[in-house]
């Protein structure tokens, strides 16, 4: 796994021998990063459930001005520290640089360490477990209902079959789904992009 694009383009990235690392491949990035497009140019990034931090590095590579990830296991903590390290290394070679934020917590359980800044673009990419589970669903939504903010880009990674129409209600802010990428297969990977329209 690499980065695909922008000043540390081709660098590999880290990838631990654990189950609660699901990282998003080459193909998938460069897909949700092109629909994206100018809107990562010096944008604040949160990256929930971090894992290897793809999503973050793949966003901080491109022009992304600050990056914030969000993860608790020990064996993805010890590589994304290395990942972010190469990114940087990378961009300080092309006379760039980027703010990297590791916080080592439960991002379910500590919405509140978000709260207060404000983000341009947010990944997230729950365990599928945790997402198609009605009881700990409604705690992730809460979670992103804290931290939503008018005209901020949310990207979900989620099982092809699961519908932002779907989630637990009510949502305390209205979206627009922009595009749906990825696999058609129920349980396989997909990426949802919306934007937040009102909080």
């Amino acid at each position: 796994m690499r980065i695909t694009s922008g000043l540390a383009r081709g660098i590999l990235l880290d990838v631990p021998r654990t189950d609660a690392v699901r990282p998003a491949t080459d193909a998938a990035r460069q897909a949700i990063f092109s629909s994206l497009g100018c809107a990562v140019e010096g944008a604040a990034v949160l990256d929930l459930f971090a894992g290897t931090g793809s999503y973050g590095l793949e966003a901080a590579s491109r022009g992304a001005a600050s990056v914030t990830f969000a993860e608790t296991d020990r064996l993805a903590l010890a590589a994304l520290r290395r990942n972010i390290e190469r990114v940087k290394k990378a961009a300080a070679g092309a006379g760039a640089d980027f703010s990297a934020r590791i916080v080592p917590c439960d991002c379910v359980k500590s919405a509140s360490l978000f709260e207060s800044a404000r983000y341009d673009i947010v990944f997230a990419d729950p365990p599928y477990s945790m997402l198609c589970d009605p009881k700990t669903a409604v705690k992730i939504f809460s979670m992103f209902c804290k931290i939503c903010r008018e005209n901020m880009f949310f990207v979900l990674e989620a099982p092809a079959d699961f519908s932002l129409e779907s989630a637990p209600k009510p949502f305390a802010f209205e979206f627009e789904q922009l595009r749906r990428l990825g696999k058609k297969s129920a349980g396989k990977p997909s990426q949802i992009i919306f934007k937040i329209k009102a909080t």
